[in-house]
């Protein structure tokens, strides 16, 4: 099946901006972009470890095109956003910086789509405003922590030698972890587009840090998943069955525990993995336009 290819990172960052958000650590800078009519309604695309915003470059348009005010930026330490060293990460802190993008931006209520490590300040954003939530649509990601099942490289990077590793980490080694949780073939240029992402300004270094989202999981879990499953707003799963992380064991419990929500199973074949907007992104966008209708 044929896919666009990414636009660059150089091209995806020339219709953004660098701005200031204020965390509970202090200010940082974001790279945010605002796509589609200011005066749309409002959607907010946040993105997963350990890529940025550009993962959602095939999606932008298309909802852009329907009249919807999209935004889109790089969480702390990812992509063209600050990475500061020996920062204290947190998603209670990424929540901070998306609230407070929101408040510079003049943006209230909005529909939220996540993905990935996303999907965790999402929940947090859930729970501390529903009310604010027109919507919420999920791609792959750990809502619950004791079905995510990350990657051996991963699980180091996360340990005590993660420090050591992140510094080895090359582009060799992280296009051959993705294509351990894709699906579908994704073009080496895309690849190596997410790369310069990953790799942009030390950007390895901080992934050890950045993945204690894994242990912040365990210690939210009553709270985001509550966020999650007592939601009763319009809901939608974008679901790579594929995906050896958070793939098709997660489903029986969404359907179990959400049976209003409506779930996009991307079977194929071939069967999407842990990147739909990446692997399949006419069928998420599809799913998304027909989600979130027209302005």
């Amino acid at each position: 099946m044929s896919r666009t290819a990414m636009p660059s990172g150089a091209r995806w960052a020339a219709g953004g901006d660098r701005m200031p958000a204020q965390g509970r650590t202090g200010a940082h800078t974001l790279f945010v972009r605002q796509d589609g009519p200011a005066a749309g309604p409002p959607v907010t695309l946040v993105h997963g470890f350990p890529t940025s915003s550009h993962d959602w470059s095939l999606i932008v348009p298309r909802l852009a095109a329907r009249g919807h005010r999209v935004t889109t930026l790089d969480l702390l330490g990812f992509g063209y956003s600050d990475k500061p060293r020996g920062h204290e990460y947190s998603v209670l802190e990424q929540a901070d910086l998306v609230e407070d993008v929101w408040r510079r931006l003049a943006i209230g209520d909005t529909a939220l789509v996540a993905h990935d490590y996303g999907v965790s300040v999402a929940q947090e954003l859930l729970a501390r405003d529903p009310g604010r939530i027109t919507r919420t649509a999920w791609l792959n990601g750990g809502l619950y922590p004791d079905l995510h099942r990350p990657l051996t490289v991963q699980r180091l990077l996360h340990g005590p030698l993660g420090p050591v590793l992140a510094r080895a980490v090359t582009e060799r080694g992280f296009r051959s972890s993705m294509r351990r949780v894709l699906g579908r073939a994704v073009p080496d240029q895309d690849l190596h587009t997410m790369w310069e992402s990953v790799s942009r300004d030390g950007g390895r270094l901080p992934a050890p840090r950045l993945l204690r989202y894994i242990d912040e999981r365990r210690t939210h879990r009553a709270r985001w998943v509550q966020a999650l499953e007592g939601y009763r707003g319009p809901t939608l799963f974008v679901w790579g069955p594929a995906d050896p992380i958070s793939g098709a064991h997660v489903l029986p419990r969404i359907r179990e525990r959400m049976p209003h929500a409506t779930v996009t199973e991307l079977a194929g074949p071939p069967a999407v993995g842990h990147y739909p907007q990446v692997e399949a992104p006419d069928e998420v966008a599809e799913a998304l336009e027909g989600f979130l209708g027209t302005a």
